[in-house]
């Protein structure tokens, strides 16, 4: 599978997905329909479909944004140096859509590595596990946890 971002899907996102991912905005806390989602699958860049995280990794953190402990293909995954708004935080990016998805801070669960990767449902696409392997993702079926 080949992963890019284009002008045709850049074209596609709803407002909210072009001012999160294109513009480094962030949606309202509790807002994003995969804040509670619990359903088996992974989750790929919008623009791109480049996988990024699996549900097996996902955990409520109660921060208000869905939140993983690890993304799925690291290198899927850019963290970059984040200043903005008085803070020093670490951003996170899509490598191939070059999207902004949120942020990576250094609280979350010890016993799965200490990361929280706090990303805004805005910058995902969610497969369901069943439909995995039809839309090409069935690589990463076994990291993501059976029914």
């Amino acid at each position: 599978m080949k992963f890019e971002k284009s002008q045709a899907a850049v074209d596609r996102l709803t407002p909210e997905q072009r001012r999160v991912t294109q513009k480094s905005g962030t949606e309202r806390p509790f807002t994003g329909e995969y804040n509670d989602n619990k359903e088996p699958g992974i989750y790929v860049d919008i623009v791109s479909g480049e996988p990024l995280f699996a549900s097996s990794d996902k955990f409520d953190s109660g921060c208000g944004w869905p939140s993983f402990t690890k993304p799925i293909e690291p290198a899927h995954v850019n963290e970059l140096r984040d200043t903005a708004h008085g803070m020093v935080r670490t951003e996170v990016r899509s490598t191939h859509g070059d999207s902004h998805l949120g942020h990576v801070f250094p609280d979350g669960p010890k016993d799965r590595g200490g990361l929280r990767y706090c990303i805004n449902s805005a910058s995902l696409r969610f497969i369901p596990r069943d439909e995995m392997a039809a839309q090409g993702y069935d690589a990463y079926l076994n990291q993501v946890e059976n029914v």
